[in-house]
């Protein structure tokens, strides 16, 4: 059976890597699952950029259609259907 996991290799300014080894130590962490815990983080951040994203063109959309209430939208979905 293989390795369950990758070795990679980065480089870091030497004040971050001490920073890095104090966080580590800190947290009773080892500096890859320090590493994988800010990747994970990194991408919850990601994903809520994204949905602040989406919901700053659904208000822009909804704003340039006149769209007020939960009543629009149906009214809207309704003339679509009817169309």
């Amino acid at each position: 059976m293989g390795r369950t996991t990758k070795t990679i290799t980065i480089s870091l300014p030497p004040k971050m890597v001490k920073e890095v080894e104090r966080l580590a130590k800190t947290e009773k962490k080892t500096k890859s699952q320090l590493f994988r815990d800010m990747i994970a983080v990194y991408e919850e951040y990601i994903a809520e950029k994204e949905w602040r994203e989406l919901r700053r063109f659904g208000n822009e959309t909804a704003k340039k259609l006149g769209i007020t209430s939960e009543e629009d939208v149906y009214r809207i979905i309704n003339e679509v259907k009817g169309a």
